[in-house]
């Protein structure tokens, strides 16, 4: 199979830029995945497409689409075509998502054989996914919140532990040392160890706990940065750690345990006998779910563990208590998970993960509009301080491309000014986006929706509807999905693609996009009945009809 690379340039292969823009967004996936030739682009099985014919027949349609036409994507297969208008999304995405009532992983492994469906995890099957880098700011965020509310604003001189190196832990390790911490990231895949290092997200690795321990404890007690990978596995790594009373200033967890199958990897297994673990899951798959759900419930035991032991322990969303819990782990939610602990304010104001990506290629463009987000928002000192930490310390992967956390007002305004900088000629077009984790997107009562002050944890409407207002406001690219990084049935979520072509267009649809898609998660937390929310609501004259009886 040939490596996938996204194109670079000025020259179009597609009709437009709106095309162009999604193609390029769809190889760029591909350019940074996990397993290019199976399509899994991170996450367990997240991918871009359904097969390599679905795939090429995708990139097909998208070089002949017109600029009144949009095509239909169901989990991953190119299924329809159809003559719309100009300001219609050029395409609409639907990945994995099943009546409730057969929402459950064994029906949809059965579906998936059939070749029914696929797994699009968040940003995999949407086609957004931007590297390590797309989540290393959310983690960077998440971190420097738990750092403000714990330990004076840093995490200088304190132990990380971790798990998991794959295409969203493995911001981990960077995201700690750039708060200052020294991090300590358990990985069982070797080959993603070195990627990471590679990368420059991840500083040092071993096979030797002691070691690790020992240039961890060096370093926290220096009060220095560092990360270090240990070539290992959590469900054996994290129990020993409490049999010797050894406990971390914070432990958190990125392993793919939303995917008992196709994510977590049982105890026992890593390094040099990884093949038998992968051996086992093709010939006996229920032993190996047993085993794997076996091995997270003692995973999770023992982060509840070191929390009792002074530990300060949050879940990072991949579904880890909820495996524990059906596993018997009766009292696996008794440690929150980070939305819930350190984020949802920031979700009060429809304040997200906003990306953006350089689609000729050149670093350039992503440079000067770093120096032009921090001239717009020179009083969010955490926006500046983390822009200047990126061009720093963050390679390059794949398509340029940066991400920070904006909010209402601020999205469109530095939208419209990024769109102003490319019909200038300035800089080549730009395709935003954003995580599907975001603050009107997504429903997921483990992770995002975790608590809320309702009792509306479960409610889906808010991503659907989040999605369909983004339709009418004109988005170039919208998709819906079920499970994103916690699993089939847990979470219903929405992506969403905006293209600067330098148009006026376009600056009409920026101002309607970034205010209905922020301002839908303003909507959602207020009606839950989040003061802060409520009040911004009013601050920036959202109307929510029923406030204003």
């Amino acid at each position: 199979m040939t490596e996938i690379q996204a194109a670079r340039g000025e020259e179009l292969r597609c009709r437009g830029w709106r095309q162009e823009a999604i193609l390029r967004m769809l190889e760029n996936n591909l350019e940074n995945a996990e397993v290019p030739e199976d399509l899994i682009v991170y996450g367990g099985t997240g991918k871009a497409a359904r097969d390599w014919d679905c795939y090429h027949a995708i990139v097909r349609e998208l070089k002949r689409l017109d600029d009144d036409e949009t095509l239909l994507v169901q989990s991953g297969k190119p299924v329809g075509v159809f003559r719309t208008h100009e300001n219609s999304p050029r395409v609409l995405i639907a990945n994995a998502n099943l009546v409730p009532r057969w929402s459950t992983w064994e029906d949809f492994y059965e579906l998936e054989n059939l070749g029914l469906t696929m797994y699009g995890q968040m940003t995999a099957g949407s086609w957004c996914y931007i590297g390590t880098q797309g989540i290393i700011q959310g983690t960077y965020e998440t971190f420097a919140a738990l750092a403000r509310k714990h330990f004076d604003g840093t995490l200088n001189g304190r132990f990380v532990l971790s798990g998991g190196l794959g295409g969203m832990g493995g911001a981990q390790p960077l995201a700690i040392t750039m708060n200052g911490g020294a991090a300590l990231v358990i990985e069982c895949d070797e080959q993603r160890i070195d990627r990471r290092i590679r990368a420059g997200f991840c500083q040092e690795k071993t096979d030797d706990l002691d070691e690790a321990l020992d240039l961890v404890t060096t370093a926290a007690d220096a009060g220095e940065g560092v990360s270090v990978a240990l070539l290992g596995n959590c469900a054996d790594v994290h129990p020993e750690l409490v049999e010797r009373d050894i406990v971390p200033d914070v432990v958190t967890d990125q392993t793919s345990a939303h995917d008992a199958l196709h994510g977590y990897v049982p105890a026992g297994f890593y390094g040099d006998n990884l093949d038998e673990a992968l051996e086992l899951r093709e010939n006996d798959p229920e032993e190996y779910i047993r085993r794997a759900r076996e091995s997270m419930a003692a995973h999770c035991r023992a982060m509840l563990d070191l929390q009792d032991a002074g530990a300060v322990v949050f879940d990072y969303g991949n579904n880890l208590r909820g495996q524990a819990q059906d596993a018997g782990v009766d009292d696996a939610f008794d440690y929150p998970g980070f939305v819930l602990a350190y984020i949802r304010p920031m979700f009060c104001e429809g304040r997200g993960p906003f990306r953006w990506l350089a689609l000729t290629g050149d670093e350039e463009d992503i440079l000067k509009t770093d120096r032009l987000v921090m001239d717009m928002f020179p009083d969010n000192e955490t926006l500046v301080n983390w822009t200047k930490l990126a061009e720093e310390h963050l390679p390059w992967e794949g398509l340029p491309a940066r991400v920070c956390w904006l909010g209402y007002g601020e999205r469109d305004r530095f939208a419209l000014a990024i769109n102003e900088m490319v019909r200038s000629g300035d800089i080549g077009p730009i395709a935003i986006t954003r995580d599907h984790l975001d603050a009107g997107s997504v429903a997921s009562p483990n992770r995002e929706t975790e608590g809320m002050r309702d009792g509306s944890d479960a409610i889906a409407d808010w991503p659907l509807l989040n999605a369909l207002l983004n339709c009418a406001a004109g988005a170039d690219s919208i998709s819906i999905h079920n499970g994103g990084g916690v699993g089939i049935g847990l979470s219903t979520h929405a992506g969403m693609v905006v293209v600067c072509d330098g148009s006026h267009e376009t600056d009409e649809r920026i101002r309607r996009v970034f205010t209905t898609d922020p301002g839908s998660g303003v909507v959602r937390h207020a009606d839950a009945g989040y003061e802060r929310a409520v009040e911004f609501a009013r601050q920036h004259g959202i109307h929510i009809p029923m406030e204003q009886q």
